[in-house]
């Protein structure tokens, strides 16, 4: 009997800790590098990133979710589900009720803190509706933390909002409808001299206009501040707890950089392959270095995975069109002959003789020769909108408050006839509709508790000739910013080919994965990691990435292309997937020949 407590002692059973020799806790770090396409990794681009990927994993096969914006591919990450069940649908959506952080549009754009607190409430407590692997890892002791941009850091644990739980440090940080800091991580950054509020991106956010170009500076201030926050502060704090450590690192570079370079203004080239371009993926690759210098000082590099992914490609923004009747009109500060921001809505409230309204503006009706000012707009009184169109970029939301499948067809109709449109897709609810497919075929329909679009169409895109079509492809966007900047949101290859690759005590050595990877795998693989599950409430999910890890197995592997029935005018939308064990991946989508990805007839 005597041995029983020496027993109980040494399997550290009586205090509640490990035994001594017990292995490391795991720690895990996503590092997202916002747009940067999978094709502009290489030793001379990204060093650090080519240095990782051939120590560890390059994911060969990568893919960002469609509709390929920030904050549906947060979700994604976050969740491993895709957008029909996790209902983040695009940057812009309609929530259908006026958000006060949005100036009260129904269309709130949900890269802001005190916005996605409203949305969660709009859409009943929790707008994702599924638990997030910070979320699930939180809950279970590990240390978590969520560093850079506002919106998709909020998101990964978005209903820790306190300060006493995620470690949230974003844009907004130290500024009205922030995330407070908690008093423990305030004190640190008081000690080390470090400020407790984000700096702004200063020249960076110059976007520009018609006449004058935006940045050509990358977003060097605001992200030296993140780095220096994370690896000084909040990295040891991290690595203090014996349960170990999750870490999302966001940064906001080279996505916000490409928006905004003004290196190409009206001109498809170099678009965002100049030089600004070309700092802004340094200055994410640098920060990435810094961090992996950290983890080895700190001696955590033997126990910590690092998985690197983009949300989401890249494309050069163009707005010519021979079709549309937008494009005819004139507006303040548009080109003559150039699409304006909200050419969807114009030109369907045009082709459906209904008036327009702006949802930024108070739902005022806009007069002839204005646009709405994001883009997206109402048609039909707001009262009881026809239409409720949520302008993104590369792709637009189309949403029908009253499901009338003899208007989807009327308004899918006017889009065909378009020479900017290539693809469209329609709620399963609504029909079969001759050109489209539905929103099931491409994971948009689901378990989502947020308004599920009507309707959703992508933009044409083409290259513009280099030797991989991916790093220098043009898209038509619906957008406020000017042609020759920078862009992602269609359903081409360039914006679904998003950059992945990992490494760490978990992950293979020197291997490159064929198989179909994307950003809804992430966060499954991050569980797995980390010996966490969680309770879904959807089926669209991602798989953990076995044949990536040490001793783990190859997925069953399967391709294939689905086609719509062609359109009155011949117009077929073609979808191109794969697919591994269960999970389905889409590589591309749109008409043959409007489409990166997708050949002509």
């Amino acid at each position: 009997m005597r041995l029983l407590p020496l027993l109980l002692a040494l399997l550290g059973a009586t205090a509640g800790t490990p035994p001594a020799w017990a292995e490391p806790a795991r720690n895990v770090i996503l590092f997202v590098a916002d747009g940067l396409r999978a094709g502009m990794v290489t030793p001379d681009t990204t060093p650090t990133m080519a240095r990782l990927a051939a120590r560890g994993v390059l994911f060969a096969n990568p893919h960002s979710q469609f509709p390929t914006f920030t904050t549906a591919n947060a979700a994604a990450l976050a969740t491993g589900h895709m957008a029909g069940d996790n209902g983040d649908f695009s940057n812009v959506i309609d929530i259908a009720t006026p958000i006060a952080a949005a100036g009260g549009a129904i269309t709130p754009f949900l890269e802001n803190d005190a916005v996605l607190g409203e949305v969660d409430r709009a859409a009943g407590g929790d707008y994702l509706n599924e638990t997030t692997f910070l979320q699930a890892a939180r809950a279970n002791g590990v240390a978590t933390a969520s560093i850079g941009k506002v919106g998709p850091v909020l998101i990964q644990d978005h209903l820790s909002r306190d300060g006493m739980g995620t470690i949230m440090l974003d844009d907004q940080t130290g500024h009205p409808g922030g995330i407070p800091l908690a008093p423990a991580l305030l004190a640190r950054l008081a000690a080390l001299k470090l400020p407790a509020a984000a700096p702004g991106r200063g020249d960076n956010a110059n976007s520009g206009t018609d006449t004058t170009p935006g940045t050509t500076t990358a977003n060097l201030v605001q992200q030296a501040w993140f780095n220096n926050v994370a690896i000084r502060a909040v990295l040891p704090m991290l690595a203090a707890n014996p349960r170990g450590f999750a870490m999302v690192y966001w940064s906001r570079d080279p996505d916000g950089t490409q928006h905004n370079q003004g290196d190409s203004l009206d001109r498809l080239l170099p678009g965002i392959n100049g030089p600004t371009s070309r700092a802004a993926i340094a200055n994410a690759d640098a920060d990435l270095a810094r961090l992996l210098t950290a983890l080895h000082s700190l001696g955590l590099d033997a126990t910590t995975d690092v998985i690197v992914v983009a949300d989401h490609g890249f494309s050069t923004i163009s707005k010519d069109s021979a079709t549309s009747q937008a494009a005819r009109d004139t507006y303040p500060g548009v080109p003559p002959g150039l699409l304006p921001p909200g050419f969807v809505a114009l030109d369907l409230a045009a082709g459906l003789e209904a008036k327009l309204y702006d949802p930024y503006d108070h739902d005022a009706e806009l007069p002839a020769h204005r646009f709405p000012r994001s883009g997206s707009a109402i048609i039909g009184p707001p009262a009881a909108p026809l239409l409720v169109v949520a302008a993104n970029g590369g792709s637009d939301l189309i949403y029908m408050p009253t499901p009338e499948p003899a208007l989807a067809r009327r308004v899918v109709g006017l889009l065909a006839a378009q020479d900017y449109i290539s693809g469209i897709f329609v709620d399963d609810r609504l029909g079969r509709v001759p050109g489209t497919l539905p929103l099931s075929a491409i994971g948009l329909r689901g378990t989502a508790v947020t308004p599920t679009p009507a309707i959703v169409v992508s933009f044409r895109s083409f290259s513009t000739g280099c030797a991989i079509a991916t790093t220098c492809t043009v898209e038509i966007a619906d957008t406020t910013l000017q042609p020759g900047q920078g862009m992602h949101g269609s359903f081409s290859r360039a914006d679904t080919n998003n950059a992945m690759l990992a490494a760490g005590p978990d992950f293979r050595a020197g291997f490159v994965d064929p198989a179909p990877a994307a950003n809804i795998d992430v966060g499954r693989t991050i569980l797995h990691l980390l010996g966490l599950s969680v309770r879904d409430h959807g089926k669209l999910v991602g798989r953990v990435l076995t044949e990536a890890l040490n001793n783990g197995a190859p997925p069953r592997l399967a391709s294939g292309i689905t086609r719509s029935r062609p359109d009155a005018l011949g117009n077929v939308t073609v979808l191109h997937w794969q697919q591994a064990d269960k999970t389905m991946y889409f590589d591309a989508a749109g008409y043959p020949g409007r489409t990166v990805g997708i050949a002509g007839k």
